[in-house]
């Protein structure tokens, strides 16, 4: 359906009435409709109206283009962080509300606009920063903005939303602003750190900063892009594609003398173009000083190539006369000693003083090899080679800013502060939100479901939905069933996918890449044994006889089918594997029907051959690899994982999930196999459980930085030194890093209203384990002798129904004296774990305070047969738990799910429960205490069997949350020492 002559007018009028608002404040619409319509037309002047803005609206649906201008602007001004205009938070109606009235418009227009373009709930990015002096805004920002109106131009054509255009903006802008202005003479050199997630868009992130980098000034970029050639290049190609444009590539050159003149998007039109080079439009050109096939070479007679011009040479570069009629420079580099150091080298060669070129540099997987390992407390100790260059660099390069990328931090925020060579992210952390349809960690989990186990099932669970075991024990080799359904599975999901593309739904796009990886290990001879196997299987698989079809039927009706009925989001589904039938046989051919359905990759031949690149052509294969596939680069289409590979830290172990990333169209479709329970000498390595604690880990870490980044009184909660203690471990063999880019600060007070906390650091020494049972025992012989049931009922949420979490209790109470007396009695394994907790509990209760009345003290009680003891001199039984310590001496997660609802409601964090027990306990200032008498595993048998024990032999655990009204007027959470080499030196982080 075309459109009518009125209705593009009105479009070309509304377009440019709300662009040349561009970064202000919003304006009074009618007046900025009138003024354009001068410049346009008669016609227009008679359209520059509100009301028949409104009337053209009211018969649009939320796709039109004029819904979408309205989106476009309305989103920015939505996401905007602390403009002078509004006094009101970003993504709040509050804040809409402020736009609606500065634009004038009436009652009638506002509800439109609301129902068209509703306020964007995303979340914004969480940053963790240090003071700085705001210089990058609009009004301040000399020279031309062009590379970033063109990244986000190239971004919305590419399909992005404006809410995900809008929040790249605020996020860039985060990292940008707390750069050093690049056209002050005073010199600092900034450094900081930027979280994602794993495969989530990172690129775009640093690509966003980049191009706002050189339009305010920064003339040499550095890309340190990961540590092997062919993520260098996937990096470079991405960058001279979105940011650099086909005019900087070519320079005057023909199009057939590019380096990407084989490469289908520069065929198609896909790489940006600005029509010219950007200095013919008054911008500033970028010169790339290394090319998708060329890493950084020395440059010998070319040294000029890294001159910068000065128009004014009496004066520096970094003055704005010369800063912005000056080529920007631009180098993509593998991290490599070699590589960094032709730089070091080439860099002390020219004119240009150094000291006066803005740089960024920005550190692409900045956790993996710029990190130092060497342990400079030692006499003589050396800085590791990568982390020894880029440490040159910075200090060659005095107006260097510092970024580093990754989705693990914990190897950053572990380094030493104090020492100003390395790349401690002293100015920021920004944590960036969870991108819109971003198939992630939590993704294949079900982390605190409320949904009971036994209820679960493939529309309410993760794991039963993609995830599928892997039974393998050492020494008895892969599991072929398992292997050979995960093909299966594989070939499964090709015919779906050509089935969707058959019967629309996709609009223009199409499944160019369909992958499946197996990652076992990283040692090339067991990828040969593997290529030899796997090979084999194939052949033999017969999917086009009657044995591969009555598999792939079976697997189609037990998995693929059910699983797809309830998460397919639209997509189509075949009704029957009948219907899927005639898909198979094409399916198969496009995987295998070069003779070569398996591609390794452990080499930079791989890539160099165009077997592994995703760039040049469609690949439906199985892909073998090892290190070369588990960090940073992006295996494309990958919907069939099977994975054993182990790890000893969650940093690595993270960055081999190569499943994470976006799936379009496919996320019903996705499964990962894997090793759930393999035995590894003495210990069983479950590899699920793994991915379940790093995430948990990630969740808290991220979860803390959001809520310690609020601002008391202008000044941060905590600075980036102060980040250490926050980073949790739930495994005993799954360290956060490695333990030689482990460090720490010290944690003096965490106040915690209304939260669930969870001590776990028990002591072993049978004294100490005595002394606390003998110090709990009274407490439980105290307690109501009948058994009370206690309920939280749930509301229905989204898709998910009322869920009801119940279990039984003894119930008592302590007053806030006696509580305090108890905690402050209890011994510990390590000390430092609880004393932020007991620094709280001391404040509010202590004789005087008015926070707290009573301690309100359950016992969880289950029906288990024997898993009773008799504890005290009234020979009293109570319920036990069966939990194990992790990483000596904490245990791991002591709560059950089901057990935390109710106190937080009695503690006043809840809304009413729906039920007359619990709600009957419910009184204010009231805080909780949940008691679970724990038996370790080797204490388990003579529980059962006797149904008593020593108090050595059991350990009291208790949990708590304080009343939510327990909180200080200053808002502040956490209080901080911070530890570095400049002072103690002492860690309480295990980093053995």
């Amino acid at each position: 359906m075309t459109s009518s002559p009125n209705e593009d007018l009105l479009l070309q009028l509304l377009t440019a009435a709300l662009s040349d608002m561009g970064n202000s404040r919003p304006k009074r619409f009618e007046r900025a409709l009138a003024y354009q319509a001068e410049s346009l037309s008669p016609a227009a002047e008679e359209l520059a109206h509100e009301d028949l803005v409104r009337g053209a609206l009211e018969k649009c649906n939320a796709t039109h283009p004029l819904v979408e201008v309205w989106r476009r602007k309305l989103t920015d001004w939505d996401f905007v962080q602390g403009p002078m205009w509004s006094q009101n938070a970003e993504r709040t109606q509050s804040r809409r509300d402020d736009v609606y009235g500065l634009l004038g418009l009436t009652e009638g227009m506002r509800k439109l606009l609301d129902d068209l373009v509703p306020v964007s709930r995303a979340e914004g990015p969480v940053v963790i920063s240090d003071d700085f002096i705001p210089w990058y805004t609009p009004q301040s920002v000399q020279g031309r903005a062009w590379y970033w109106p063109a990244y986000r131009s190239y971004l919305e054509a590419k399909g992005w939303s404006s809410e995900a255009v809008a929040g790249l903006d605020v996020s860039t802008d985060a990292v940008v602003e707390r750069l050093a202005d690049p056209t002050q003479p005073a010199v600092y050199q900034s450094k900081g750190l930027v979280v994602g997630y794993v495969q989530s868009g990172k690129t775009a992130n640093f690509a966003g900063v980049i191009a706002k980098a050189v339009d305010a000034g920064y003339r040499l970029i550095i890309v340190l892009g990961g540590t092997l050639n062919m993520l260098r290049a996937q990096t470079q190609r991405r960058l001279d594609m979105e940011l650099v444009g086909r005019e900087n590539i070519l320079r005057g050159a023909s199009e057939y003398e590019s380096d990407y003149a084989n490469d289908p998007a520069w065929i198609q039109g896909r790489f940006t173009s600005f029509g010219d080079l950007p200095s013919a439009r008054g911008a500033v050109d970028v010169v790339r000083l290394t090319t998708r096939d060329d890493d950084y070479k020395s440059l010998l007679q070319g040294i000029t190539a890294l001159e910068f011009e000065k128009q004014e040479p009496a004066l520096p570069l970094y003055d704005p006369r010369n800063l912005h009629r000056s080529k920007a420079r631009l180098m993509v580099v593998k991290k490599h000693k070699t590589v960094l150091a032709r730089l070091v080298k080439d860099l002390k060669k020219i004119k240009t003083p150094l000291s006066e070129i803005p740089v960024l540099i920005v550190d692409d997987e900045s956790d993996e090899a710029s990190v130092n390992t060497s342990n400079l407390a030692k006499p003589d100790a050396e800085r590791s080679a990568i982390n020894l260059k880029i440490s040159e660099l910075l200090q060659l390069l005095p107006r260097a800013q510092y970024v580093g990328y990754t989705a693990t931090p914990y190897a950053n925020v572990f380094v030493d502060p104090s020492n100003a060579e390395e790349i401690f992210p002293k100015d920021f952390i920004v944590s960036l939100p969870r991108p819109d349809g971003y198939m992630g960690a939590r993704d294949f989990h079900d982390l605190d479901s409320p949904i009971p186990e036994e209820e679960r099932n493939f529309a309410n669970s993760n794991e039963l939905a993609h995830v599928r075991n892997i039974s393998v024990h050492e020494g008895n080799g892969d599991d072929d069933f398992c292997l050979q359904q995960a093909m299966d599975m594989f070939v499964l999901t090709a015919a779906m996918k050509l089935y969707r593309e058959d019967r629309g739904g996709l609009g223009d796009r199409y499944f160019q890449h369909h992958t499946m990886l197996i990652h076992e290990s990283v040692r090339t001879e067991v990828h040969r044994e593997l290529l030899g196997k796997v090979t084999g299987m194939w052949w033999n698989s017969g999917y086009m006889g009657p044995d591969g079809h009555r598999r792939l039927r079976d697997l189609f009706e037990s998995d693929l089918a059910p699983v797809s009925a309830v998460r397919a989001e639209g997509q189509a589904v075949p009704a029957s594997y009948d219907e899927l039938a005639p898909y198979v046989g094409p399916a198969v051919t496009r995987i295998g029907g070069d003779d070569n359905p398996i591609i390794v990759v452990n080499g930079d031949k791989d890539i160099e051959t165009g077997e592994a690149d995703f760039d040049k052509r469609s690949i439906w294969k199985i892909l073998i690899g090892g290190q070369k596939l588990a960090r940073g680069f992006t295996v494309e289409g990958l919907t069939v994982s099977y994975f054993r590979r182990r790890a000893g830290n969650a940093s690595t172990l993270m960055q081999m999930g190569r499943w994470f990333g976006f799936r379009e169209g496919y996320r019903d479709l996705v499964r990962l196999f894997l090793g759930r329970a393999e035995i590894v000498g003495s210990k069983e390595i479950d590899l699920y459980a793994a991915f379940e604690a790093i995430c948990l880990d990630e969740e808290l870490f991220r979860t803390e930085l959001a809520q310690y980044a609020t601002m008391i009184d202008g000044s941060p909660q905590v600075t980036p030194d102060q980040v250490p203690p926050l980073v949790s471990q739930h495994l005993p063999w799954l360290r956060p890093t490695s333990p030689n880019k482990m460090y720490n600060a010290r944690l003096v007070e965490l106040r915690s209203p209304g939260q669930w906390q969870e001590p776990t650091a028990y002591p072993v020494r049978a004294a100490d384990l005595r002394h606390n049972t003998n110090l709990w025992t009274p407490v439980l012989e105290a307690l109501s002798p009948r058994v009370e049931s206690l309920a939280y009922h749930f509301p229905p949420e989204g898709d998910r129904g009322a869920v009801t979490h119940r279990f039984d209790a003894l119930v008592g109470s302590l007053t806030p004296g006696d509580f305090l007396d108890l905690v402050r009695a209890v011994r510990w394994g390590a000390p430092s774990q609880f004393a932020p907790h007991l620094a709280y509990l001391t404040e509010i209760n202590a004789a005087g305070s008015s926070d707290i009345d009573d301690w309100l003290v359950i016992a969880p009680q289950h029906t288990k047969r024997g898993q009773r003891l008799i504890l005290g001199g009234e020979e009293r039984s109570f319920a036990w738990f069966g939990r194990e310590r992790r990483r000596d001496p904490l245990f791991g997660a002591i709560s059950e799910p089901k057990h935390r609802a109710v106190p937080h409601r009695i503690a006043g964090s809840l809304v009413d429960s729906g039920d007359r027990n619990t709600e009957g306990l419910v009184a204010p200032r009231r805080g909780v205490v949940v008691v679970y008498p724990v038996v370790e595993p080797q204490h388990r048998t003579e529980a059962l069997q006797a149904g008593r024990l020593a108090p050595e032999r059991i350990t009291m655990v208790f949990s708590f949350v304080a009343p939510s009204t327990a909180r200080r007027a200053d808002g502040r959470v956490l209080r901080f020492t911070t530890i570095d080499s400049a002072r103690e030196g002492q860690a309480i982080i295990d980093a053995q």
